[in-house]
């Protein structure tokens, strides 16, 4: 090491500050733990410079350039080398952000979640941005002194995944619970509902890491261009349904839209040398066939006439095979057995007359 090396290496120990590389994280851990006395701390406006040792909080620092010495920070002496006569400090020094940090990415997959409307399941995904703000250093600064996080994607990486988790869950649940339709929550209409309740969930889940999510941006959630199209068509046709009358506005729909797939599969695949000639004939069949069923449940085709009975006991016969009272004639209207020739008597003087007679052979009187 030359002597411009050395002298280089030696302000850099005699200064501790964060870098400009680690000016965007929340936290940042100065790399050594060996401090020189009177050396000079610069503490930004937006953040506390805090002194650890052995896991131990000893005291804090706000912002402003301070020299490190005993006489001006007491709580120094508690952290002063003895075996170096008092000229090195031992202590972790953390630098944590106060103000409310922006910007930082999520997204992935919500996963499948059922469509209240159509009953369907469609993959949902969400993508934004969001802020967080420290809320408590020293939760803040034991969490992360855990886990040794060293670099910037590497503490994105785990709060975007922590704040991903809450999000999924906390959405998942809200479009089972409120019954929203996919369509009307990726369209926006309820982003700020949403927001407020991720919100809301995030600061439960972070409460004991000492930070908060205070908001969220550019925050959406989509399904796939596909999904969306099948779901607006599901909606059409329910609509469709619905404006008909029920069962029969359904089958209306069914026989047509039958018939519309039959064309279709005969514009696509029939005809002399095509793959779905058969299929296509048959589609057509079945359309045709759900067209007449409807139509005939609409209009109903006229009943027959029935005779006219006679009314009971005018030019009536019991019948001698089956008994029953019928029409006089040659046959019965229920057994088809021959009929008796009906007995007649005058009205006059009783006498039994043969049947069609137009006088009476005892008195002589005419026959009604």
């Amino acid at each position: 090491m030359g002597i411009f090396d050395f002298v280089k290496q030696g302000v850099r120990d005699m200064s501790i500050a964060r870098p400009e590389s680690a000016k965007a994280l929340p936290i940042y851990k100065h790399p050594d733990q060996t401090i020189p006395m009177k050396a000079q701390l610069t503490v930004m406006a937006d953040e506390i410079a805090f002194f650890y040792k052995d896991g131990t909080l000893v005291g804090q620092i706000g912002p402003g350039r301070h020299t490190l010495e005993t006489s001006n920070i007491p709580f120094l002496d508690i952290i002063v080398d003895k075996f170096t006569g008092g000229n090195v400090l031992k202590a972790e020094v953390w630098f944590v952000t106060m103000r409310e940090i922006a910007g930082l990415k999520f997204g992935g997959r919500i996963g499948a979640q059922e469509d209240p409307k159509s009953g369907v399941p469609v993959e949902t995904m969400v993508h934004g941005d969001y802020s967080i703000q420290v809320n408590d250093a020293t939760k803040f600064i034991a969490f992360f002194g855990l886990r040794a996080i060293a670099s910037e994607d590497e503490f994105t990486g785990w709060f975007r995944n922590q704040v991903l988790k809450v999000i999924r869950d906390r959405i998942a649940e809200l479009l089972v619970k409120k019954k929203w339709p996919l369509l009307d929550v990726t369209s926006g209409a309820y982003t700020e509902e949403i927001e407020e309740d991720v919100i809301l969930g995030v600061k439960k889940h972070l409460a004991s890491y000492g930070v908060d999510v205070v908001r969220l941006g550019n925050f959406e959630i989509s399904i796939g261009e596909e999904d969306g199209k099948n779901l607006k068509k599901l909606y059409t046709d329910a609509a469709y349904i619905r404006m008909s009358g029920g069962m029969a506005g359904y089958q209306q729909f069914a026989a047509g839209k039958a018939m519309m797939g039959a064309g279709e599969g005969m514009a696509k695949g029939g005809g002399e040398g095509g793959g779905g000639g058969m299929l296509a004939g048959a589609g057509l069949g079945v359309g045709v066939g759900m067209a007449n069923m409807f139509n005939q449940q609409q209009h109903p085709p006229p009943q027959a006439p029935q005779a006219p009975q006679a009314p009971a006991g005018a030019g009536q016969v019991t019948c001698g095979a089956c008994n029953k009272l019928v029409a006089a004639g040659k046959f019965c209207a229920e057994c088809g057995q021959t009929l008796a020739p009906a007995k007649a008597f005058c009205a006059n003087c009783g006498q039994q007359m043969a049947a069609g007679s137009k006088f009476c052979p005892g008195c002589g009187s005419k026959t009604a």
